[in-house]
């Protein structure tokens, strides 16, 4: 089995149903935060964001939490007769050995290797604490305007859209006013402030030699991913970046002609996330 095919497989079949005025299918569930595991409380990253965000909107489920089979047994739960798992993908460190040297200590490379977990909703037996919805933070907003300021981007309000140049290393905002709530002001500023991770001297992100004519797009699914990855981290509820362009063409046209594509994209915005979060 390919697995980086059957991902990106299941990514383009999501955003071939089309996107609702909320944006496309992987961020309907941001408000939920990002996925857990319920029995570590450590946060998954990266193309399993993307892959269980997806399956809470298929499948409607409330709660990010989610636990492999064994796991479960182990927590005195019980998944249910029929239901099904979501695929996701972890990264084993394979080291290079040449032919007749046991010993060698040549190059290593990622193996993708497939793991399977099941939402808490699907699983009987567990107890509350672990299936009741998270408590939303009502200073989300406020959270959000100190993620701005403590990153000390250079911000100017006034424009007709949001954007953000390299060449000036500036965000281009509306005013506050103009956005239809408080939180998709935050939400689009967090994907022009995605944009500015990738400057030269911060995280220098360059798609160029790779992706060619469209690494513009491909750049814009990455701030898309990363305001959604953000924006999940701080449980702001039902925030929708306002007034970008849909880019959805264009990324569908990388991700059928690069497998590897969304792994990419999701790898860097998990970064650009990060970098937001602990400037």
């Amino acid at each position: 089995m390919d697995i980086r095919q059957v991902i990106t497989d299941k990514i383009v079949t999501l955003l071939e149903r089309g996107t609702t005025k909320t944006g496309p299918r992987w961020t309907t569930r941001k408000a939920s935060g990002l996925p857990v595991n319920a029995k570590t409380g450590e946060a998954y990253h990266g193309i399993n964001v993307l892959l269980m965000w997806a399956e809470m909107s298929e499948r409607g489920y409330a709660v990010s939490r989610w636990l492999t089979y064994n796991q479960a047994a182990e927590l005195g739960g019980q998944v249910r007769k029929g239901q099904k798992s979501v695929m996701c993908v972890y990264y084993q460190t394979v080291q290079k050995k040449d032919a007749g040297q046991e010993d060698d200590d040549g190059e290593s490379y990622f193996l993708a290797k497939p793991f399977w977990v099941f939402n808490v909703a699907q699983i009987d037996g567990l107890t509350a604490d672990l299936t009741a919805p998270a408590v939303v933070d009502f200073n989300a907003s406020q959270n959000a305007e100190q993620i701005l300021t403590s990153s000390k981007a250079r911000i100017d309000y006034g424009f007709d859209k949001a954007s953000y140049s390299s060449r000036h290393d500036r965000i281009c905002l509306p005013e506050r006013e103009r956005f239809t709530t408080p939180e998709n002001f935050y939400a689009t500023a967090l994907h022009e402030l995605t944009h500015w991770t990738g400057h030269e001297s911060r995280l220098n992100r360059q798609f160029g030699k790779r992706f060619g004519d469209d690494a513009y797009a491909f750049e814009e699914l990455v701030a898309e991913l990363g305001a959604a990855f953000t924006v999940g981290q701080l449980g702001m509820v039902d925030a929708t970046i306002e007034a970008h362009a849909n880019y959805v063409n264009c990324w569908l046209k990388v991700l059928k002609s690069d497998k590897r594509a969304i792994f990419t994209a999701a790898s860097q915005a998990a970064k650009a996330a990060d970098f937001i979060l602990t400037c």
